[in-house]
């Protein structure tokens, strides 16, 4: 639930509440910009937010839960304001974007209405799309590694370590015997082949077998 100021819930209750959207960018460089849908500049806490860039809210999809959430912003280049050669250079990448609701009549009456991060952009026909990601988009990416029988390094890269143009045209199917017997590189192989398979809590002495514990 979003926090609205008394102030501001009372105009718009009251209907004399002149609203509009604002976006704040702040830069990895610590660049700050400022853009407006509303048709004249506003000044939003010392930062002038241009109505020139034609700046809107874009498809979004959000959830309820741990879901990500993700929503785009649209708008126009502007060399005073968003450039497309500082876009293709990369220094909107991981730039924190804030969208306010705001008073247009006034800018410090606002209720904040989400937050992100700048995931990807892409440029046509003279202007731009940013892929926003919301906090909670950070829960979805892989960190660390999985643990398993099977390598996990992609065959011939720095991980793996073979020389490519020793094994033209070969494969790897990622087991142990394969790297060690076929290819020699038991050293770089980069999984865990005794480690024990989905199996194991469901295995139970067998007779005639010596069960002494060394195999676990």
């Amino acid at each position: 639930m979003r926090a609205v100021p008394n102030a501001l819930a009372a105009a718009i209750e009251s209907g004399a509440a002149s609203l509009c959207h604002v976006w704040i960018l702040t830069r990895r460089d610590g660049v700050v910009l400022g853009f407006t849908d509303h048709d004249q500049d506003l000044v939003v806490e010392g930062v002038t937010c241009r109505a020139a860039t034609g700046w809107t809210a874009g498809a979004s999809d959000t959830a309820a839960g741990f879901a990500p959430g993700l929503a785009t912003a649209v708008g126009g280049f502007d060399d005073a304001g968003l450039s497309e050669l500082d876009l293709a250079a990369g220094l909107y990448d991981g730039a924190r974007v804030e969208c306010r609701r705001i008073d247009w009549s006034a800018p410090s009456l606002f209720v904040r209405l989400w937050r992100a991060t700048v995931a990807a952009a892409k440029v046509q026909g003279g202007a731009f799309t940013l892929e926003l990601e919301g906090p909670l988009a950070a829960l979805d990416r892989v960190a660390g590694r999985t643990f398993g029988r099977s390598c996990d390094a992609a065959f011939r890269d720095a991980r793996c370590g073979l020389d490519a143009a020793a094994f033209p045209g070969a494969t790897c199917d990622k087991r142990w015997a394969t790297c060690w017997e076929t290819f020699g590189n038991g050293l770089n192989f980069r999984g865990f082949p005794t480690a024990p398979g989905e199996d194991f809590l469901t295995l139970y002495p067998s007779e005639g077998e010596r069960n002494d514990g060394a195999r676990r």
